[in-house]
């Protein structure tokens, strides 16, 4: 394949187009219908118009934890913890914020400015960039008591109650993301009743989005990146639906960038669905064949970002940049709190 650079993935971005707070109503956000060089403004309100009775829609159900932890060394020096993943019960990987990275053994401890709660952690061993931690608690009862939204760089305020709201899906279930599956914030359950009484049908999957889709891409060849690692889970009741789905000629429709990333790493091998608990380091670029998905559901991508990548191998990197370019003419709402696009595969 021909050699793909990161600069050709760059755009110019006005500040004030990135979405700082959501909408009130989560399907009055903007829709962009992208089929191949022809745009289509609408609303996401719209969305039950541009589906075909027999569709089958893929939903990542996964839960956003409270992974963000202010906190001290037993010694007093400050920490901020970042949850990545958790690994048990009680264990988790985290990155680590200190002005001293802490060794093996070291005790951090969390409280509550209002309340006489304590919470105590022990740092382990490294994996990468990711410190292994050991609470003397059940994590998710850490995260409950002590751990703020762990909203997105670009946005500037500090998570608020608002926020354990709205930066989750109505529909989410597992817990364990680090950043929410953005495309299915647009869905309300009304919204959902109404695709399902047109006749379509709805899957869901788990893949708990980590920190490192934030991470951005260091090298100007990218066939030198190295992909983060996500964890994913297809059951077989679903694998068998996407399966009969793609052979009776039906579209599948990915809502969102994880529920994609899942199907096509769970088919990679056979072309099938291949159902299970794996992680993926599937990595997106144009010139990637697609097995499963036909057309998606997605919000606006960061420039130079792995999405924008894989977005621009299902519709064209040309007609990614046009509707891109209309996008910002016509004042959407970028990122995670932004608006979103229906786009068909080319």
């Amino acid at each position: 394949m021909t050699e793909q650079y990161l600069s050709d993935f760059d755009f110019d971005l006005p500040e004030e187009l990135i979405a700082q707070f959501p909408l009130e109503d989560r399907t009055s956000s903007r829709l962009l219908h992208v089929n191949g060089l022809e745009l289509e403004d609408l609303h996401f309100r719209d969305l039950p118009s541009l589906l075909r009775p027999d569709d089958l829609l893929v939903f990542n159900n996964t839960k956003v934890i409270k992974a963000r932890l202010n906190g001290r060394k037993e010694s007093g020096g400050v920490i901020e913890a970042m949850l990545e993943r958790i690994t048990g019960v009680h264990t988790a990987i985290s990155m680590l914020r200190a002005s001293k990275s802490p060794k093996p053994g070291t005790r951090l401890l969390f409280d509550h400015p209002t309340e006489e709660k304590k919470a105590w952690a022990t740092v382990g061993g490294r994996q990468g960039e990711f410190y292994e931690l050991t609470f003397d608690e059940p994590v998710l009862d850490v995260l409950d008591d002590f751990g703020k939204v762990p909203l997105p760089p670009y946005i500037t305020h500090i998570a608020s109650k608002s926020d354990e709201k709205r930066y989750q899906t109505v529909y989410a279930k597992d817990p364990g993301a680090v950043a929410a599956p953005t495309a299915g914030l647009h869905f309300t359950d009304a919204l959902l009743k109404e695709i399902r009484d047109k006749g379509c049908e709805e899957v869901f999957v788990t893949l708990h989005v980590g920190a490192g889709t934030f991470q951005p891409v260091r090298v100007e060849k990218l066939s030198e990146h190295q992909m983060h690692s996500e964890w994913y889970s297809i059951d077989s009741e679903v694998a068998d639906k996407i399966n009969s789905a793609k052979k009776a000629g039906r579209r599948v429709i990915c809502v969102g960038t994880t529920s994609l990333r899942a199907v096509e790493s769970a088919s990679v091998e056979t072309g099938m669905i291949q159902s299970g608990q794996r992680e993926t380091r599937l990595f997106i670029t144009p010139g990637y064949r697609f097995n499963v998905c036909d057309a998606m559901v997605t919000n606006f991508h960061l420039p130079k970002s792995t999405l924008l990548m894989l977005i621009s191998a299902l519709c064209g990197r040309e007609e990614i940049k046009h509707a891109y370019e209309h996008a910002i003419q016509e004042k959407y709402r970028f990122f995670s709190y932004g608006d979103a696009c229906f786009l068909e595969r080319k």
